[in-house]
């Protein structure tokens, strides 16, 4: 018989504090107390210290606690394509990812699923899974609650959205992410540390932090590379991604509908410079789906 978790009966567990009983109904997230996957694979369109020569094995969650109208994951994030996966098969999907020669274990999009996923990875490393772990989440999260994870996640990679409270309740329905994503990433930080790889330059644990820049600097990815420098130094591996295209709901914000310049890249390219970062990656400019998975039309 399934686990019966405290936390999901008054679910609590990221800052959208929804209260509602996951056992019985679905919070904001959509999710109700059994976890869904749509897809597990070897993935190379990671950052290259992740997805190395043989891949990143990527598990990908459905659904979110997030509702951005720009999502690239959208299928899955807002349509909630997937089936549910008991602890088993969770468990086996990772161990048969490491059996494919992935150099680590993304669960990507796993916070509304926090609390199952701290029993699968114990169980998963009972079972000899060996791999780092990779917690690729959009940062709305309670540290309380990333507390849980402290020893089962060897590498956070949060993607930090925005530096605006208006932006944030604008195109993500979070006025208050700013102020939780960078409490979240700050304890990730205090957990994991500064990015070490091994000898073959693949990561085996720290911090890596994404910033997706969208078109009229409306994330202030500017501002945000200011909060890491002060709050974290600028030795952190940043990820500044020129990947941005319009999708899902993009089109009825027309400030948004439409790629980033190269302008609005550079900017935040000299901001990084300005600052002195010495880790980390960059995109050419790209305003495709090429970066968007699969996903399995599936739900269950």
């Amino acid at each position: 018989m399934p686990k019966v978790y405290e936390e999901l009966t008054s679910c609590r567990i990221c800052p959208q504090e929804c209260g509602v009983n996951r056992y019985q109904t679905i919070g904001f997230c959509q999710a109700d107390a059994e976890v869904k996957v749509n897809l597990a694979q070897l993935h190379y369109g990671e950052e290259p210290v992740l997805s190395g020569t043989r891949g990143s094995g990527t598990i990908f969650f459905s659904h979110c606690n997030l509702r951005c109208v720009f999502c690239q994951n959208h299928t899955i994030s807002h349509l909630g394509w997937g089936k549910s996966a008991s602890e088993k098969e969770i468990v086996d999907m990772m161990l048969s990812l490491q059996e494919q020669g992935a150099h680590n274990i993304n669960l990507v999009t796993p916070s509304h699923y926090s609390i199952q996923l701290a029993d699968i990875l114990h169980k998963a490393k009972d079972e000899g899974l060996r791999l780092p772990i990779v917690w690729n989440s959009n940062a709305y999260e309670k540290v309380e609650t990333l507390q849980r994870l402290e020893g089962l996640v060897d590498i956070y990679l949060p993607d930090l959205k925005y530096a605006g409270n208006e932006q944030a309740r604008l195109y993500s329905k979070a006025e208050d992410y700013p102020a939780m994503a960078r409490k979240a990433v700050t304890e990730m930080f205090r957990q994991v540390g500064n990015l070490v790889c091994d000898s073959e330059g693949i990561a085996q644990k720290g911090l890596i932090i994404r910033l997706l820049v969208l078109p009229n600097w409306i994330a202030g990815v500017s501002e945000t590379l200011q909060w890491i420098h002060d709050a974290l130094g600028n030795e952190v591996f940043i990820s500044l991604m020129a990947q941005y295209y319009p999708t899902w709901q993009a089109e009825k914000f027309p400030e948004i509908n439409r790629g980033i310049t190269a302008k609005e890249y550079q900017e935040v390219l000299d901001t990084l410079e300005s600052l002195d970062y010495s880790n980390g990656f960059t995109q050419e400019l790209s305003c495709s789906d090429d970066w968007t998975p699969d996903f399995k039309d599936t739900e269950g």
